[in-house]
């Protein structure tokens, strides 16, 4: 049988993530409780995330939810335990998975690093234009104003020696 994700959502006493779905073919939705076990305020968001959604009791329930979404739950869950609103613990986890411009990523350590390419990927994925999209275009040619004087670098001008 085949499950619809509705909405997916935490409850802080007792920890539990809850979803509420639909039966393929039926109108009436259902809500789960998944309890969540050994879950302290030092674990991995990412971690937590990915032994739930492997679960087998809950795998079938769980294809439609993203692993994004389950970790930003237990992430929420990890800022409760540690006595955090809900708005700093929003706050912090939009601050984990945006990516800073100026930040020089050849200090990250491969697990960071791994991290913050993976949100690069997701941001690419969900940017770019495929085929299907009514407003993808094959061949797009854009010209660049040239009323600014271009500057011109080393590399690129001629010499005597060629």
């Amino acid at each position: 049988m085949s499950f619809t994700a509705v909405r997916c959502g935490i409850r802080f006493q007792p920890p539990s993530i809850l979803l509420t779905y639909r039966a393929q073919g039926q109108a009436r939705t259902r809500r789960r409780s998944m309890p969540v076990r050994g879950f302290s305020q030092s674990s991995d968001c990412s971690v937590a995330a990915q032994e739930l959604k492997d679960n087998p009791r809950h795998k079938p329930y769980l294809e439609g939810v993203p692993l994004h979404q389950l970790q930003k739950l237990y992430s929420l869950l990890r800022g409760h335990l540690r006595g955090e609103s809900l708005a700093e613990s929003l706050e912090k986890f939009q601050q984990e998975v945006t990516i800073d411009p100026e930040e020089d990523m050849n200090k990250l350590d491969d697990k960071e690093l791994a991290k913050r390419k993976s949100i690069m990927d997701e941001l690419f994925e969900k940017n770019r234009k495929k085929k299907d999209d009514p407003d993808f275009v094959y061949d797009v040619e854009v010209e660049f104003p040239q009323d600014e004087k271009l500057e011109s670098c080393g590399w690129d001008v001629e010499s005597d020696e060629e």
